[in-house]
């Protein structure tokens, strides 16, 4: 008889994933462990935590991306938004590789231990999520973020990956939430003097630097990680509890602040007539409660100009963010039921994000810097940045196929718009990039100017080349050019809010068709390998398994008057290259690998899941799964199958191996005719040659699983 890759995995119900109650929890890996995958991998397989190099963004020598951002200089505007790219060590590390240069750092808050629905992120079409804060306890994120800079720093030292010199200057910015009480805590307030001083926690890991990497130990470590925060408030926040929360920040931790603002600021008609209407999504239904319980337009003007006032008082900066996802009811089967409410993001988001952007510059022209977070993807990000946007921060197009290399697109498409206006920097480009110029000019009263004036009038109908440009744009003085881009920034943005907002791309119809399954169901081996699984975790708990194509023969045995006979032979045949695996420590049940697995059943769940140690492995009981501990004299691999668990020690010639109801000894050369032990019923050698594939896998040397450098 042959067995064709028939095992699965994880529990299913007619053809649908049951999927575990239990709360998924994020374990974060050593410091040392991420540090020796990360130089293997990059030197054996030209990629970093399964991000291959070729996708890289790391720069232009003849392009000028630079921004300021609280006055700092970041390489790019572009980061990941506080969510799950950036949650843990290397998610950052992987946004950055992909040229995000402004890491906006997942929302901490007080109530670090919830119990977050499962799945809680659905791509389908658009973008719908139920998560809304940090998975880890606000210690344990603290310290992610640290390795995560570390990391950056370390693989930059390295000179290993050809960076742009123009393109190193990165920063981070701290998310807090969601109440004035939770962020005056004890807890909360400590996370975020430490983001300020993490000098004691830099040491901690500086310490860990594997002995084969000493040379980075010396490396001078930022230690003032963050003194930027940006303010992620509850849906129905009070707005004078907003105010309150950014003064309090302003006067005790003395930090450059952002509120991020919800779309509901459009008002109750214009959001209903923009989503339902004009881009038709009909069956999206925002309900009453969100327009009555969140800040009014109204009220957020007089915040935001009390606040623009005490920060200039401070010497600090302020601004807003366009902008928070969109409460709405949950109208589909992909959440539990007993989540009523659902937060949108993605294509629709983006129309508006940008209106609202049209909104705020009406009535505060260019006073406060906006950054921006709505359906950010490579065909948009060029004229967000033409509207002098900063940072502007992208989730959920990093969540679809292909994962983190998506976002080195965008400067592709940036670059082409730049090359065709003779530009070489940003500030060049937002002044070319709708035609504007001409316009700005007449507005801020110059018709007629100087002989810089005019050199640069000419330049705008008939382009020179990069640098001359960006040199006549210097020569027009500091407030002459200042003025400019304010004023441009506002032209730019009308232009792109009337281009966008009537555009089919951001349509149901054009975003209404979910990726395509195939009808078949995942199995713990064989499935169809087309490695969308890998990239789409934020996490990289996603990774190719190196067990080779094969035939291996599977014995029954059965005990007789104290013998053991062979019952019965099987054949277990693998016919890919290699197979899929899972790493459940980073693996946080979010259900997006699942979306876009052309098969049913979801790979977090049904292929083989690896524990990073015995004590995780015992916590998640109800998880199957293995755990390969490495010994000097012996290998033991720890297994769950349907919920039952086996042993299996090899140690010099012979195993021991043991299930629910046996316990039996072998040479490992020669099981037929030296096994002894005990048994309840029938022994099959299936479950013992899965676990020693799985032992081998991320044993051996040229593997680069997580597994493997624990």
């Amino acid at each position: 008889m042959q067995l064709l890759r028939q095992k699965n995995f994880g529990v299913i119900s007619e053809n649908k994933i049951l999927f575990l109650k239990k709360m998924a929890e994020l374990i974060p890996h050593p410091f040392s462990s991420l540090i020796n995958r990360m130089f293997h991998e990059l030197e054996t397989k030209s990629s970093i935590f399964d991000y291959h190099s070729k996708k890289y963004f790391t720069g232009s020598t003849d392009k000028e991306y630079s921004v300021k951002f609280h006055g700092k200089k970041s390489s790019s505007p572009l980061g990941p938004a506080s969510g799950p790219q950036t949650q843990m060590a290397q998610n950052i590390l992987l946004s950055w590789l992909g040229g995000s240069r402004i890491m906006e750092l997942k929302t901490v808050q007080v109530l670090d231990e919830l119990e977050i629905p499962r799945p809680c992120i659905d791509m389908q079409t658009i973008g719908y999520n139920v998560e809304w804060s940090q998975e880890l306890k606000v210690e344990q994120s603290l310290h992610e973020y640290v390795k995560g800079s570390m990391l950056i720093q370390i693989l930059q030292a390295s000179k290993k990956l050809e960076i742009a010199t123009n393109f190193e200057n990165v920063l981070y910015d701290m998310s807090v939430g969601y109440d004035l009480e939770g962020i005056k805590s004890e807890k909360v307030s400590k996370f975020i003097e430490k983001m300020k001083d993490a000098s004691a926690i830099v040491e901690h890991y500086r310490k860990q630097i594997p002995e084969k990497f000493a040379e980075y130990r010396d490396l001078d470590f930022q230690t003032r990680l963050s003194d930027t925060l940006t303010l992620s408030t509850f849906h129905g926040c009070p707005p004078e509890e907003i105010e309150k929360i950014i003064d309090y920040l302003f006067h005790k931790h003395s930090l450059n602040c952002i509120i991020k603002l919800n779309p509901t600021l459009l008002g109750k008609n214009k959001v209903r007539h923009l989503l339902n209407d004009m881009m038709g999504y009909q069956d999206i239904n925002v309900p009453n409660e969100a327009f009555e319980n969140d800040t009014s337009w109204e009220q957020a003007q007089g915040f935001v100009e009390r606040l623009g006032l005490t920060a200039d008082s401070l010497g600090l900066g302020f601004g807003v963010k366009f902008n928070n996802t969109l409460i709405v009811e949950n109208h589909r089967d992909f959440f539990p039921k007993t989540e009523k409410v659902m937060y949108l993001s993605g294509t629709p988001l983006h129309v508006l994000g940008i209106n609202l952007v049209q909104q705020f510059r009406e009535r505060f022209c260019d006073r406060f810097p906006i950054s921006f977070s709505a359906g950010i993807d490579k065909n948009n990000f060029a004229d967000s940045v033409a509207l002098g946007l900063t940072p502007i921060t992208v989730c959920s197009d990093l969540l679809k196929v292909g994962g983190y290399s998506r976002s080195s697109s965008y400067f592709k498409e940036l670059n082409t718009r730049m090359d065709s206006l003779g530009v070489s920097d940003i500030e060049s480009y937002i002044i070319k990039a709708y035609g504007n110029a001409e316009l700005a000019l007449r507005n801020i009263g110059i018709d007629n100017g100087n002989e810089s004036v005019n050199s640069f009038r000419e330049s705008l109908h008939n382009p020179e080349s990069q640098l001359q440009f960006s040199q006549l744009l210097k020569n027009l003085g500091g407030k002459i050019t200042e003025n400019l881009l304010s004023e441009i920034k506002l032209l730019n943005t009308k232009t792109y809010v009337e281009q966008a907002t009537n555009h089919e791309r951001y349509s149901f119809e054009k975003n209404s068709t979910p990726p395509r399954k195939v009808g078949t169901m995942l199995e713990l081996f064989d499935c169809l390998t087309c490695d969308k699984c890998i990239p789409v975790c934020p996490n990289d708990a996603n990774f190719a398994l190196n067990i080779p194509a094969g035939k291996t023969e599977i014995l029954e045995f059965e005990q007789r008057s104290e013998r053991w006979h062979i019952k019965e032979r099987k054949t277990l045949k693998l016919e890919k290259k290699y197979q899929i695996g899972n790493f459940a420590d980073f693996c946080n049940e979010c259900g997006n690998c699942d979306i876009f697995c052309p098969e049913d059943g979801g790979p977090f769940i049904l292929k083989p899941r690896f524990f990073g140690n015995l004590d995780s492995f015992k916590h998640f009981s109800s998880h199957d799964g293995f755990f390969i501990e490495k010994g000097n004299d012996a290998e033991k691999v720890y297994a769950r199958f349907d919920g039952k668990e086996y042993c299996l020690l090899i140690k010099g010639e012979y195993v021991d191996y043991s299930g629910p109801d046996f316990k039996i000894r072998f040479c490992k050369d020669d099981p037929i005719n030296t096994i002894s032990g005990e048994a309840k019923n029938t022994v099959s050698f299936e479950n013992y040659e899965i676990m020693k594939m799985m032992k081998t896998a991320v044993t051996d040397t040229s593997s680069v699983t997580y597994s493997s450098f624990l």
